[in-house]
């Protein structure tokens, strides 16, 4: 078996078989195929698509091409959440300690940045010292003792999905449904996560630009996860605009530690509060829908949600003194804020656009060994439908260069679409 013939098969539109699936899987793990074979591969999948029998065959490859965590020793139930990436989405950051204040263990594994969409490991490295990698025993160890963890993929977890990440970062095959679903769930499966709750995001700043694109994969995931016996729940939440106001590494972690003391902005807000509950429900912490934002609401009234993170920052290493004094983030040397030449109502405020200005900036990759600046990024004042008057702030930019500060906000500006007349404000959820 070579591996050329493999991505030749793919390339004729061809079905490959389990062996050839787990031979091609193996091989670029262990190095024996070379990336430029690997992103071949990759493009033809893309181009050609997976049956839902090879999307599985390939998850379950992937999933195996290392440990295999157990959790039912450290926990009576694992839950975990992913987001299918978008612009301006910090969830993590204010839905782990919230679920985890409510008794419900929750173990995350994520990644860096993918295309024009930001990284949860990148934002949360705005905290200095915060380990992003945890060993396996670490990461039952903190499970078990305080409930919370938030790390990498551990080089043990299906170390297939870490190298084929980033590769398809860099070599435009992000968007391949098969391949997302199949990234996502051999991570949830190798992290021994029971309970898995997806958010889906659909619209212009996300990897699925339809509805019809994101039920597809939301069905292929929920069928993965009942292959593999875990409980798979998905919501599809809008991301044709930026969730909430902050685009870039700092700039978020600020926002979400803003949002656990009660004062982020209201979308985002709201959205946490949702997919904190279906958490709970889905790992039987709550009866319903409305205990669980319930459950949620209290948590973060009472202090718990900012506790718990704060308990999760300096068991990790991280200095917990930057969520008491927002202050000591990482700050660009350039703040300037755009303002409206025209009064009307927004029709658009592109997430996509905004999301690769902030790569531009330095707060994402254009090749994968590309640093990354958690100073830098955008806060964007209003959303879609909201009537914004002539020299009204629209948009802030953070940068640390002059050059690219002003092209960032001649970008930008292009986010923005108006109308004279009422415009309707988009949906936090469709499904």
């Amino acid at each position: 078996m070579r591996a050329v013939d493999i991505i030749v098969k793919k390339r004729d539109k061809e079905e490959l078989t389990p062996k050839e699936i787990k031979f091609f899987i193996d091989g670029f793990t262990n190095g024996d195929i070379p990336d430029y074979q690997a992103s071949a591969w990759a493009m033809a999948v893309l181009l050609n698509g997976m049956t839902p029998q090879e999307t599985a065959y390939l998850t379950l490859a992937m999933a195996h091409s290392g440990e295999i965590l157990d959790l039912s020793d450290v926990v009576d139930i694992a839950i975990d959440k992913h987001s299918s990436g978008g612009v301006g989405d910090k969830t993590t950051f204010v839905v782990l300690p919230v679920v985890a204040a409510c008794g419900l263990p929750v173990g995350k594994m994520s990644g860096r940045g993918l295309g024009f969409s930001g990284g949860t490991l990148d934002k949360i490295e705005s905290i200095p010292g915060f380990r992003v990698d945890l060993t396996t025993d670490e990461f039952k160890d903190q499970l078990k003792k305080i409930g919370i963890v938030l790390t990498g993929q551990s080089l043990d977890l299906a170390p297939a999905d870490g190298k084929l990440y980033s590769l398809r970062d860099v070599t435009g095959t992000v968007q391949s449904i098969p391949l997302i679903a199949s990234s996502i769930m051999s991570k949830k499966i190798a992290g021994g996560a029971q309970a898995i709750l997806l958010d889906v995001k659909v619209g212009l700043g996300a990897f699925m630009k339809t509805l019809d694109e994101a039920r597809e994969l939301s069905g292929l995931m929920i069928a993965i996860g009942n292959l593999a016996g875990r409980k798979v729940e998905t919501v599809l939440s809008d991301m044709n605009q930026p969730l909430g106001s902050a685009v870039g590494n700092a700039l978020e972690v600020i926002e979400a530690i803003n949002t656990l003391r009660g004062n982020g902005p209201e979308d985002f807000r709201e959205h946490c509060l949702q997919i904190s509950a279906h958490m709970l429900v889905l790992g039987g912490r709550a009866k319903d829908f409305k205990t669980g934002r319930r459950m949620a609401e209290i948590a973060i009234a009472s202090g718990g949600a900012i506790d718990k993170f704060r308990v999760l920052v300096n068991k990790q290493g991280g200095d917990e003194s930057f969520i008491d004094d927002i202050k000591k983030f990482p700050m660009a040397k350039i703040i300037k804020t755009v303002y409206a030449d025209r009064k009307g109502y927004l029709t658009t405020v592109n997430a996509q656009i905004i999301g690769e200005a902030a790569v531009a900036l330095g707060a994402g990759r254009s090749k994968k060994e590309d640093p990354i600046d958690h100073a830098v990024g955008f806060l964007i004042h209003s959303k879609v439908g909201e009537f914004v008057e002539r020299g009204q702030p629209l948009f802030t930019v953070y940068a640390n260069d002059d050059g690219k500060s002003e092209e960032a906000k001649q970008n930008v500006l292009k986010a923005f679409g108006w109308s004279d007349q009422p415009f309707k404000s988009l949906p936090l959820f469709y499904d």
